[in-house]
């Protein structure tokens, strides 16, 4: 492979954005505008974060080249023409929400299986079909991280005749492009046809395929069984005659296929094609379906939780639920970073990219040191994952926004936030509603994750607690020690030393102060949430008097 085709080669730069190594390099490959960017997907399932890969690595570099005067296509290919494989454990509504196979007619599925994802029908009785359904659903995820994509359907493609000059080309030079399959794939035998056939019959995919008539346009074919994910679909055994536009090309020849009828310039893959259907893309484009192929470029997978993303197993997270405990912009960001790294993302600790985010956001507007990388990495990369660069955006960290979560009175929100430093007494309006806005997402991200900040503050009402005397004297006088102006970890250790004093066992006395304050035996660090929240408010409560 040369460099020109090498997916690894066009990030081996020295760049301090891998995003402006590949801008130039399709900038050299392309022949005019408009440029084209293109990701895809087979709608197998319901839509992950994971898909977000393609779709937001696509939208970044067709941002640089817009920034450089291009005019950029981003596509994004629905594979639905390729045969339902498998029923996967789980499915989703066209609002997002995750349903089990109980809730929907699983038993159609199982009746469709080898059919084309837009033969089979949609299951909750929506969407023309199965792989309209899943694309629609996609779309709409995308949609909610602002990247104008057009999405393309396969089959549209093929029934329109888009695809039926490719077609034929392929058919016409089978034993070429027999010959060259067969140089990365040991099943390809001589009577191998680079062709699936839709069964007239059953509506299955077959890739039996008796004879081919390029006069008449057509392929006659036997409905055999079909392997798929280590199981047998049952072939019909019907004999059949079908024209070039009611089937399809395998996936080796399809995608060189989407390369020609779209003009793709450039398209990012994961590290498992790299090895395989791009190498034998490149060959394929060049030497059947006569095409010049794209800039190619890798990204690693990241996992979810230390674990693979799988539809299959059920460990997804849809873009829909990340956004409710992230901003667009910060997920953006963990797209925008360095796509040969292998990364975990983890709700558990979505508050650590949040910081990094905020760090970047901060370096850039040069409010803290950065090392000349850092900066230079923050000026490229972080105009693109903001609607609009604001300087006068404010930012509160995201676990102080977990505290504030705690309460749901808005004002007090606001008054804390303030107090701590957190929003500026000059911060425009429109600044404070979107500060505020994270308090919000980092309540719900307490509220999944079930961690530490996953408490609500009883403010409107005390909740009915009993004391003994040595611990309603303790509580006395910590309300007297949080009159005076202490801060949290004063606080903290004030309440260590009259535990002591009072001979009230510690476990105990954080208890009755979780008690008054969250109706719950456990709750946040004491001493700092209690120095956070409005002292008259503290006090009074520490009396139980409100």
């Amino acid at each position: 492979m040369t460099e020109r085709t090498d997916p690894y080669a066009v990030l081996d730069t020295d760049h301090a954005f891998w995003a402006d190594a590949v801008a130039d390099a399709v900038e050299q490959h392309s022949d005019g505008d408009p440029i084209v960017i293109k990701g895809g997907v087979s709608p197998s399932g319901v839509p992950h974060i994971g898909h977000a890969n393609e779709i937001l690595r696509c939208y970044i570099v067709a941002e640089l080249l817009r920034e450089r005067g291009h005019e950029v296509r981003q596509v994004f290919t629905s594979d639905d023409r390729d045969r339902l494989r498998a029923i996967p454990r789980r499915l989703a509504d066209l609002d997002g929400n995750l349903v089990g196979l109980g809730e929907v007619d699983a038993g159609a599925l199982g009746r469709n299986l080898g059919k084309p994802y837009t033969d089979v029908p949609d299951p909750f009785g929506c969407c023309d079909s199965y792989g309209a359904h899943f694309t629609e659903l996609l779309r709409r995820e995308t949609e909610k991280l602002g990247v104008d994509v057009e999405f393309v359907s396969n089959t549209e493609l093929y029934e329109s005749g888009q695809f039926e000059d490719v077609t034929r080309r392929v058919l016409e030079h089978r034993e070429q492009a027999r010959a060259t399959l067969a140089e990365y794939q040991n099943k390809v035998d001589d009577d191998y046809v680079p062709f699936f056939a839709r069964c007239s019959d059953c509506g299955q995919l077959t890739e039996t395929i008796t004879d081919v008539d390029l006069d008449a346009g057509t392929v006659s074919y036997r409905c055999t069984d079909a392997e798929a994910g280590g199981d047998t679909i049952d072939g019909c055994g019907h004999e059949g005659t079908t024209d070039l536009r009611d089937g399809k090309l395998p996936w080796r020849f399809e995608w060189p296929a989407q390369w020609k009828v779209l003009g793709v310039d450039f398209e990012p893959f994961g590290k498992d094609h790299a090895e395989g259907s791009w190498p034998s893309g490149v060959d394929i484009a060049r030497n059947v379906v006569d095409v010049e192929p794209p800039v190619g470029m890798v990204y690693e997978w990241f996992t979810l939780e230390g674990e693979a993303l799988s539809s299959s197993e059920g460990n997804i997270v849809t873009v829909g639920e990340v956004l409710d405990i992230l901003e667009p912009e910060v997920f953006r960001y963990f797209f925008g970073k360095e796509p040969l790294k292998q990364r975990d993302f983890s709700i558990e600790r979505i508050d650590q990219l949040v910081d990094e985010f905020d760090r970047l956001e901060a370096v850039y507007f040069d409010e803290v040191a950065a090392e000349d990388s850092e900066r230079e990495l923050a000026e490229r990369l972080y105009p693109l994952l903001v609607d609009e660069v604001r300087e006068e955006r404010v930012r509160i960290p995201y676990t102080f926004a977990a505290v504030l979560g705690m309460t749901d009175d808005p004002e007090l929100r606001e008054e804390i936030a303030r107090r701590e430093g957190h929003i500026p007494d000059d911060a425009p309006e429109w600044a404070i509603e979107e500060a505020l806005s994270r308090v919000r997402r980092a309540r719900e991200w307490a509220r999944i994750t079930e961690n530490a900040f996953d408490y609500e503050l009883k403010r409107a009402e005390m909740p009915e607690a009993e004391f003994d005397d040595p611990t309603a004297a303790a509580l006395d006088d910590l309300a007297e020690f949080v009159a005076e102006g202490h801060d949290g970890e004063e606080i903290q250790a004030e309440i260590f030393d009259l535990a002591e004093e009072y001979d009230v066992p510690v476990g105990e006395f954080f208890g009755a102060g979780y008690r008054l304050f969250f109706d719950d035996d456990e709750g946040p660090k004491l001493g700092p949430f209690l120095a956070r929240l409005d002292q008259e408010f503290v006090v009074d409560r520490l009396r139980r008097e409100r």
